[in-house]
This record gives C-alpha cells, sequence and structure tokens, in this order.
C-alpha cells in the first residue's frame, strides 16, 4: 500500500500518574476515559467535547486512508451480500398447538417473530407475524432485539430490545391476539425473562448503576415497574445474574457465577411468589448447571465438581443438593451442553477439538452417538421449546458446509433434514478444502489445532497471504463452522486459519486453564507459535499474515504484536482489550470484579498486578516497527469500552518507528457487537476485509 496522504491525529499528551503496589506508572492517555461514562452509555452527546472531536477526527482519517480501497470495499459488501439468503426463514420450533420461527424480507436488517399452526416442518408463505423488529427499529439509529418469550399458554409474547448499543435492554409484553403491547415497560434490563406458569408475572434482571446484572425481579402484568418485588440480589460484585426457565416450564433458575464458581436457586413456576431455594451452596472453583427432568421429578446438574471435564448428576427436586452420579467424568471427553426430554437425555461434547452428541434413553439407559467424519466441523443443540418430545434438533456445518438443520428422531434415529443455508450467488463446496493442522507447542508434549480453509486453486507454495483468526480466553471455543463471508478472502488467494489456542476449551477444560490468569503468556505464545507453523510448513512467508481477534481476541492480537510483530503483515483488533491492566485496577466497570477471576486482582495483589503489566498490550507498546493495524471501538460499549483502542492507537502511532499504516474507527451510536442489522454488520466487515487486501497489495 502507498504511503496515505492524510496525516493522522495527534492525540493530546496529559501525564497521568498510577502508584500502586510502589510501583509508579505513567499513562499519558488517560483523560480519554470520560468520568461520565455511565450516562454516555444511556446518552453518547454527553461524551465530553474534547473527546468527542478526537474521536471523530480519528474516524476522519480512518475514511481518508481508506478511500482508496472504496472501490474495493464496495465489491466486497456487494459479494458478501449476494451470499445471504434475504428472504431466509428458521425451521419451526413446536409448542402446543403452533410452531415459531423467524425470517427475514428482502432488504429488511431485522428479522420478524411469527407463529402458524403445527401442521408440517415446512413454513407457510403468510404466516402471522407476531414481532416486526424492523418496524421496531423505525427511526432509531441504533436497535437490537434482545430475548423473546413465549407464555406458556401463548397469549403473549414477552421482548426485550436495545436502542443504544449500551446493552441497556427494555422490556414489553405483547398481547398476541391483539398484536399491541401491554402499558408495561421495565427498562434497565438484562434482556432475559421468564414467566410464571400462570402469565400473570415475569422475572427479569435489573442492571445496577455499574451496569452488572445484580437483581432478579418479579413483575405484574399490568402494573408499574416501581411496584416489582425483588426476588433475589446478588451482594458480591464479582459475580453476575443470570436467568433461564426449564424446557418444562415448570422451572425457573437463578444463577450466580463468576468465571469459576456458580450458585443456583430455582422458583416454582406454578407458586412464582415462593422464595428461591437454592440448589447447592457456592463453593469456590465449582461449576454447575441445572436442567429439569420433570418426569422423574428430578435435576440434571452439569459440573466440575471432581471432574476437571465435567460430568453429569441427578438429584430429587425436594433434596437438590443430594447429588448422584449419572455420567462419570471422562479425561479428555469435555461435557459443554446437556437438555433433558421426557425419555431421553442429550449432550453435546468436545473431543480432541471435535464436537459429538450423545443421546441417552432413560428407559432403556443405552447412549447413541451422533458424530461426523470431516476433518474439522462443528456442531450444536437447538434445545427447542417442548420436553415433551422424543425430536432433538442440531445443526452441523464445516468450513465449506454451509449449516444444515436436522430434526433427528430419537426412539429410531431417523434424521430429517429441515434446513439447508443457501448460497443465492452460488457455492460449490468441492471448490474449498478445509484441514486440521497440528502445531508443536515447544517444552511440552502437546498440540495447537489450527483449522484452514483454502480454495483448491491456492498454490500451497508458500506465496498465498493468510488471516490468522484467534480468541483464546474465557473457555470460548472458535467453531470450525462455514462463513460466506470468508470466501470473499479465500477466493481472492487468502488462506483462512483459525487457531484454536489455549484459553479456550477446544482440547478440554485444561486447556482453558492453561491460558488464563498466570498461565495467560501461554495464549500469545500459542498465536504466534501456529504463524509460525504455518510459515515452517511452507503454506504462507513471514510477513505474509495479518491476524484477526476481537474483543478479547483483540488482547490476543495486540500482546502477540509485542510479542513478534516482525511476523505480520497487518493486524485488525475489533473493539480490542488491551488496556487490561487499567481496566482491571477499576472496579467501577461492569466487568472487571467478575472478571478477577479470569485475568488477576491487581488491586489487592501485587503479583497479579506485575503478571498483567508484563503482558497487557497497552503497558508494552515500545519504540519498534509494527504491521498495519486497524482498530475499531464502539462509543456504548459497556464491555470494552471506547477508550482502550482509542489509547491503544494514539500510543501505538506515537511509537512505532515505521511508517505504517495506525487507524481506529470508532462507531459513535453503537457498543460492542457494532452496529446492529444483518446488512449494516456487512458494511463493517467489507471495511476490514478493504483493508486486508489492500495492504497484502489485492486491489480486485
Amino acid at each position: 500500500m502507498n504511503k496515505p496522504q492524510p496525516r493522522p491525529p495527534v492525540a493530546k499528551k496529559i501525564n497521568t500518574t498510577n502508584t500502586r503496589h510502589k510501583i509508579t506508572r505513567h499513562d499519558e492517555y488517560a483523560w480519554m476515559r470520560d468520568d461520565n461514562w455511565q450516562d454516555v452509555l444511556r446518552n453518547p452527546d454527553k461524551l465530553r467535547p474534547d473527546i468527542h472531536d478526537h474521536l471523530k477526527a480519528e474516524n476522519s482519517y480512518t475514511d481518508e486512508v481508506l478511500k482508496t480501497s472504496a472501490s474495493l470495499r464496495d465489491k466486497i459488501y456487494n459479494e458478501m451480500r449476494g451470499r445471504v439468503n434475504e428472504n431466509d426463514t428458521s425451521p419451526p420450533l413446536p409448542k402446543g398447538d403452533w410452531a415459531w420461527f423467524s425470517k427475514y424480507e428482502t432488504g429488511q436488517e431485522h428479522q420478524q417473530i411469527c407463529r402458524q399452526k403445527r401442521t408440517s416442518t415446512q413454513t407457510k408463505k403468510n404466516p402471522e407475524i407476531i414481532l416486526d423488529a424492523n418496524k421496531e427499529a423505525s427511526g432509531l439509529d441504533y436497535f437490537k432485539l434482545g430475548e423473546t418469550a413465549i407464555s406458556p399458554s401463548q397469549e403473549y409474547l414477552a421482548w426485550s430490545h436495545d436502542a443504544k448499543g449500551s446493552e441497556y435492554f427494555t422490556i414489553k409484553i405483547r398481547e398476541i391476539a391483539t398484536g399491541k403491547d401491554l402499558s408495561d415497560i421495565l427498562t434497565n434490563t438484562s434482556s432475559v425473562i421468564a414467566w410464571s406458569l400462570n402469565a400473570r408475572f415475569i422475572f427479569y434482571i435489573l442492571l445496577n448503576e455499574n451496569h452488572r446484572p445484580s437483581k432478579v425481579m418479579r413483575h405484574k402484568i399490568g402494573t408499574s415497574q416501581a411496584d416489582d418485588v425483588l426476588v433475589y440480589e446478588e451482594e458480591d460484585a464479582g459475580f453476575f445474574v443470570s436467568l433461564s426457565q426449564s424446557r418444562s416450564e415448570s422451572l425457573i433458575f437463578i444463577s450466580a457465577h463468576d468465571h469459576e464458581t456458580s450458585e443456583v436457586h430455582m422458583i416454582n413456576a406454578a407458586d412464582p411468589e415462593q422464595k428461591p431455594v437454592t440448589i447447592a451452596p457456592r463453593e469456590p472453583h465449582i461449576e454447575y448447571e441445572v436442567s429439569h427432568d420433570a418426569q422423574r421429578n428430578r435435576l440434571i446438574i452439569l459440573t466440575n465438581k471432581d471432574a476437571v471435564d465435567f460430568r453429569l448428576m441427578w438429584a430429587n427436586i425436594e433434596t437438590p443438593d443430594k447429588w448422584h452420579e449419572l455420567v462419570p467424568h471422562k479425561k479428555g471427553t469435555l461435557i459443554l451442553k446437556v437438555a433433558t426430554y421426557e425419555n431421553f437425555i442429550v449432550w453435546l461434547y468436545r473431543e480432541k477439538a471435535l464436537p459429538k452428541i450423545n443421546i441417552l434413553s432413560t428407559e432403556t439407559n443405552l447412549v447413541t452417538e451422533i458424530a461426523f467424519k470431516e476433518e474439522a466441523y462443528d456442531l450444536s443443540l437447538d434445545m427447542g421449546l417442548e420436553y415433551n418430545t422424543n425430536m432433538v434438533r442440531f445443526i452441523y456445518t464445516s468450513m465449506t458446509t454451509p449449516r444444515q438443520i436436522f430434526d433427528h428422531e430419537m426412539s429410531t434415529g431417523k434424521r430429517n433434514m429441515v434446513y439447508e443455508q443457501s448460497v443465492p450467488s452460488g457455492h460449490n463446496a468441492q471448490d474449498y478444502i478445509t484441514k486440521r493442522l497440528w502445531a508443536p507447542i515447544e517444552g511440552v508434549d502437546q498440540e495447537i489445532p489450527i483449522t484452514i480453509l483454502y480454495h483448491k486453486d491456492t498454490p500451497l507454495d508458500g506465496s498465498a497471504p493468510v488471516l490468522l483468526y484467534g480468541y483464546g480466553a474465557y473457555g470460548i471455543s472458535i467453531p470450525a463452522s462455514f462463513s460466506g463471508n470468508r470466501l470473499s478472502l479465500v477466493d481472492r488467494g487468502f488462506i483462512y486459519a483459525i487457531a484454536h489456542i489455549r484459553g479456550g476449551k477446544e482440547m478440554g477444560f485444561d486447556w482453558f486453564l492453561q491460558g488464563r490468569k498466570e498461565n495467560k503468556i501461554n495464549s500469545f505464545k500459542d498465536f504466534a507459535a501456529a504463524a509460525e507453523y504455518l510459515i515452517d510448513n511452507n503454506l504462507t512467508q513471514k510477513g505474509n499474515i495479518t491476524i484477526h481477534g476481537g474483543s478479547a481476541g483483540g488482547l490476543l492480537v495486540g500482546a502477540t504484536l509485542n510479542l513478534k510483530p516482525d511476523l505480520f503483515r497487518g493486524a485488525v483488533a475489533e473493539v480490542p482489550f488491551v488496556d487490561v491492566l487499567n481496566t482491571m485496577l477499576d472496579d467501577t466497570l461492569p466487568l472487571t470484579p467478575p472478571e478477577w477471576p479470569e485475568w488477576g486482582n491487581p488491586i489487592l495483589n501485587a503479583t497479579d498486578y506485575q503478571m498483567i503489566a508484563e503482558y497487557a498490550p497497552y503497558e508494552n507498546i515500545s519504540k519498534k516497527a509494527y504491521p498495519h493495524i486497524l482498530a475499531t471501538a464502539g462509543l456504548t460499549d459497556p464491555r470494552v469500552t471506547y477508550w482502550e483502542p482509542a489509547k491503544w492507537v494514539a500510543r501505538l502511532r506515537d511509537n512505532r518507528s515505521d511508517d505504517g499504516l495506525t487507524l481506529l474507527r470508532t462507531e459513535m451510536s453503537a457498543g460492542h457487537g457494532g452496529k446492529a442489522g444483518r446488512f449494516n454488520q456487512l458494511e463493517e466487515l467489507a471495511m476490514v476485509y478493504g483493508f486486508v487486501l489492500s495492504i497484502h497489495q489485492i486491489s480486485n
């Protein structure tokens, strides 16, 4: 890419010092944090003027630089949109006399929530539209549909939405017979909803002043939110609260949890005004989640108690803390999720980085397996809306195979494909190759799984450019699934690679533990090792790789750049968590106390302070050459605040010793997920891919 003509913004420097554990740090860009950030989440217009002007200047500079690839960006956008079925409809999910599904209309950004009489697995041409998110989004700069919850007798649909990108959701209740919302409006919620069996009450989570989900409230239909009753309050700032309802609809579960400990309480949905019952008191480092096996009046519990890769237990509802083993622990076989049905228990698990499903018949005690033979693929469960069924739905996809949804008859083993993702502009899976590679880890007898995708005509002689994607935190595993968007790179000769590094759970729970807290450096070393493996095996060359990650994956990108910048041509860090030390020192921020188990607590612990300081991307920028860098931010992002990427970019630009690009694009009316709407999101990705192609000098 030619050296850009526009001059980048020069951020002012105001020296700020912070002393902890007798260590003093200097932060010349701390002024970018608006002390009024809580109000900015609710109303972006309240952003301090000097910060607003700086972010706008960064946007103007980035837009000017990227003008040179505008035609390519438009071409990529049109390609990606051409792969989207604009009239896409999900397969109906049965619930009683009805079947529910979502659908899109041509040209519309948002989905419609629909239902039809339960007649077949095929959707009707003119279903009953219960909620049209496009109408609700009309006139708003930002709109995201949150959760929807159908009342047990299906007279109401409770739904939530976010109108700022700040993840403050508003809940409304739609009367299905009239198609109109009731007068009930519940604000400052986390989006999740549960119903009492008589549909007189809903339960929801209220966010506190620090944007943390801390209170479960009970709302009586037809009353004011001011009259709502507190059901549960979490007093530990390090614990989040979540809410769910059993598939039987008989139980409501309240879960308090951080990243390594959980505690679940239950409410009988038939007696919604009772106090929650604790299933088992929290124990440090013990996690569990619960589902309801109504047919046998018991709970099914997925837990890591005495089982690093989790096992299944059961307990009578009357004695919920007395657990009995159902499926024993098997090291290396990580149980991810469990679903209970009238005559079956189903669980999703992962073994050697491949997902599989087991189905246990509670009548015969026989277990059957669902697995596929591709070298790398993704498999997930759609648990459905009913408990009294013999049908389980699962989703299969791979890097070359668009999404397929199957209804599996558990009593007979028969399988029916009810949905296949279409690619309107055309897709021949035989034109693409996906492989699972294994990169050795220096000093240990372990290997890093790498999933790659490339066009069959791409030469594997070291000349191909690579986009290397990673995340590696919170135990989140990146699936080897299909994305039509990636083909805009792959069709231009790129190898698209996903490094399944430590910090995720691709290789079991211990794989996660090896990439967190005091072991966090392993994630960054793995990412660099994956890049070096691709180079050493002649798939690409040094300096011909762009790395990509978002949120905690942005931390991965930033830290790896500091370790080995010469490996890479470029880097894309979307809403990157790059100011780790300052964020973990700020206990007013939404995620800080709950995330101390993941990263360490530098406020109380000097060792944790030094550990984070040694890898935090912002703290370790130095005078040297860096690859081309594009960072993004969302002004109303409550997870990774806008000032993290803004500070990082300013310090990078001030320190880099070369004339490479350092770009920042902040969405001024969006949050962590960027723009809302399926086509708006394609615009953002087209910008990213246009940048990537340009720095690799691919112009068509």
